[in-house]
């Protein structure tokens, strides 16, 4: 077994490339008309996979994620900043998409989400409600007819909940 120093200088070293990554590729395909969501970089059935997760207004195609990946993977790999092999994928969020930015909570409002808090708010730390606004930094999601004032800051984890209409 590993010692845990060694696991805490992973996650740094895991965090420094999130970084990394995300400082070079979200100019890059805001300049080409894309959204970065999110940025994942995790060992996957023995593979490092940097996995870029993008959008845009009309949404993505399987032709928008190959052509990210072909656009910015010659960009990555010429700035070096994953020193080992890797896996690069591109992919949309999906319905279920993460939100992490202030941005994503404003233009949620009214629509239902999952939300994971760092430390318990009233006693827990998952949520699964309607977002009824975002200001000052706080979500207020209704939850059984209960509002609960959510500091963003303090946000784990959120994301949209997709619901499908009934025919």
């Amino acid at each position: 077994m590993r010692p845990l120093s060694f696991w805490c200088r992973m996650e740094n070293r895991n965090r420094s490339i999130l970084s990394a990554v995300t400082e070079l590729v979200e100019p890059a395909l805001q300049g080409i008309g894309y959204e970065l969501v999110e940025v994942e970089y995790l060992c996957e059935r023995g593979r490092w996979v940097l996995r870029l997760y993008i959008d845009r207004e009309k949404g993505i195609t399987l032709d928008d994620c190959a052509g990210v990946s072909r656009e910015l993977g010659d960009v990555l790999d010429s700035r070096d900043l994953i020193p080992h092999k890797y896996v690069l994928e591109v992919s949309s969020p999906g319905l279920n998409r993460p939100l992490r930015k202030e941005r994503d909570f404003t233009q949620r409002i009214g629509r239902k989400i999952k939300v994971r808090m760092m430390a318990p708010v009233q006693g827990r730390r998952n949520f699964v409600g309607t977002l009824t606004d975002f200001r000052d930094r706080t979500l207020f999601l209704e939850v059984d007819r209960q509002t609960f004032a959510l500091p963003w800051p303090e946000v784990e984890k959120a994301h949209l909940i997709y619901e499908f209409e009934a025919p």
